[in-house]
């Protein structure tokens, strides 16, 4: 009984964080990227989103599980940036990131 629980938790694992319900692309000023957590560590950032000039931005939140996504964030850090995200819903712990919206590219824009 335990090891066929165990196995419907694989699954169900495997299928939240490969299948994604969305995915699209943002443009915008990295503001805040950093590694965060007690046990879990992840990568979470904001991006910062200027739709008018004068305007405020928006932020959009996102998590980065990639290692080298995040090597090329840190390196391109207040530059104009388009990030590809993919956006995972119900996943169950923040071990894999504190949002569903998870950057998988980055692309340099300036």
């Amino acid at each position: 009984m335990i090891a066929i629980a165990a196995a419907l938790a694989v699954a169900y694992l495997l299928i939240v964080l490969t299948w994604s319900y969305s995915d699209g692309e943002r443009v915008g000023y990295i503001q805040k990227f950093s590694n965060k957590g007690w046990l879990c560590k992840t990568w979470e950032g904001e991006l910062a989103m200027f739709p008018v000039v004068a305007m405020q931005a928006e932020k959009f939140v996102f998590s980065v599980r990639d290692e080298a996504v995040a090597a090329k964030i840190n390196q391109n850090m207040g530059k104009k940036m388009a990030i590809h995200y993919e956006e995972h819903k119900g996943v169950p712990t923040s071990c894999f990131g504190e949002t569903p919206y998870y950057v998988v590219d980055v692309r340099l824009l300036e």
